[in-house]
């Protein structure tokens, strides 16, 4: 780029999965249709990276479009969309459709997608938008109430779905569930499907399983419904994906195999609705009003039927009225926490080396008659 300019200043991202480190620029951008004219936003050159970029993927960067809390390395670097916002003088809302990976390709079509800033595109939806409200400014943090599979409630406690938090996330490929509700999701799906015996590396993504090509094993599995807070708190709405977006086809073998992976996977610290739920729908991240809002996608469709629902409104009356940790630590926080617990630690460390150097005054010597039971010291024991 003849455009780009070097501040020559080292910046680190980190991520819940992954890291990346670059020297920070700036660059001048135009956007193909609609913001007319050119701005100027900070871009960094990654330099190095630890568990970000995959083996064999054939993207080199990203856009991040999180709020600035996450997404800018330093108070004093302005994201992407923040840039835009203040330069271009665009509402402060951007929309996403993913037609993407996970659904087959009819035709000799080709997946793709619509990137909206700054605004609503009625083309890409059918139906009523659903809305439900940004918990923090930080993620897009939502509230998830309840799952069901098969249209059967999973019966956990709503703030299993939150712990230790329930994002929107397009950069995440899978639905990602805490390991409590993962568990019973899994369970859930293979009692409700028609198949007797499926193996376990299958649920772990380990596995791919392999049906003849003129098979359809959708019809073998349950649909998912993800039940979230409505604006209005005393309502919620239900997304619901069909087996076509969580059963996902990778692979063909020869001429008769066609295999597919289990879309969704295990979490350790969050609920994450990915790329296997957002290609379902036409998601909107209305950070003016911070909201988050969900419509069907027209391209979400397998052999001309839709592959993703939205109904509501239901009522909240049968859950908590927050599902959401009062308290709340943002990494940054965590990595505070951690950093004064090393030194706490470095300092016992050294105050237990000096004890140790110090030469002792008196040693006692024990004798055959001390004896050694269970309420002796074990320190004392292997002295003697």
């Amino acid at each position: 780029s003849s455009t780009y300019r070097s501040e020559g200043i080292e910046v680190t991202v980190k991520y819940s999965q992954g890291s990346w480190t670059g020297v920070l620029g700036t660059d001048v951008i135009t956007m193909p249709k609609g913001l007319y004219g050119s701005y100027t936003i900070n871009i960094a050159t990654i330099l190095e990276s630890e568990n970000f970029f995959l083996p064999g993927v054939k993207w080199h960067g990203i856009l991040g479009l999180a709020y600035d809390a996450l997404a800018k390395p330093s108070s004093s670097v302005e994201t992407f969309f923040d840039s835009l916002v203040r330069q271009a003088k665009i509402p402060n809302i951007f929309s996403l459709q993913m037609c993407g990976a996970g659904l087959p390709v009819s035709g000799s079509g080709t997946n793709g997608g619509s990137l909206v800033l700054g605004g609503i595109e009625p083309s890409l939806y059918t139906g009523d938008i659903w809305y439900t409200p940004i918990k923090e400014e930080w993620y897009y943090q939502v509230e998830i109430l309840k799952l069901e599979v098969g249209g059967q409630n999973l019966q956990l406690d709503c703030r299993e779905y939150n712990a230790d938090k329930a994002i929107v996330d397009s950069g995440t490929t899978l639905l990602r569930l805490p390991e409590k509700v993962f568990s019973a999701v899994v369970q859930a799906i293979a009692r409700t499907s028609l198949i007797q015996e499926f193996s376990s590396e299958f649920w772990t993504g380990t596995q791919l399983a392999c049906w003849d090509r003129s098979e359809k094993p959708w019809s073998l599995f349950p649909k998912l419904s993800i039940y979230l807070r409505d604006e209005n708190s005393s309502r919620s709405f239900r997304i619901s994906i069909l087996p076509q977006l969580y059963i996902q086809p990778i692979l063909v073998i020869g001429d008769n195999l066609q295999c597919y992976r289990f879309g969704i996977s295990s979490s350790t610290n969050a609920l994450v609705i990915g790329a296997t739920v957002m290609e379902g729908f036409y998601v909107i991240f209305d950070r003016a009003q911070r909201r988050v809002g969900f419509a069907v996608s027209p391209c979400a469709e397998a052999d001309g039927a839709p592959v993703s629902e939205i109904e509501g409104p239901f009522t909240t009356a049968d859950v908590a009225s927050n599902c959401v940790s009062s308290v709340s630590f943002h990494e940054p926080v965590l990595w505070i926490a951690s950093y004064a617990l090393m030194s706490l630690c470095g300092i016992i460390l050294l105050v237990l080396i000096v004890l140790l150097l110090i030469p002792p005054r008196c040693q006692h010597r024990y004798t055959d008659n001390d004896v050694v039971n269970d309420e002796s010291s074990l320190v004392r024991h292997r002295w003697k």
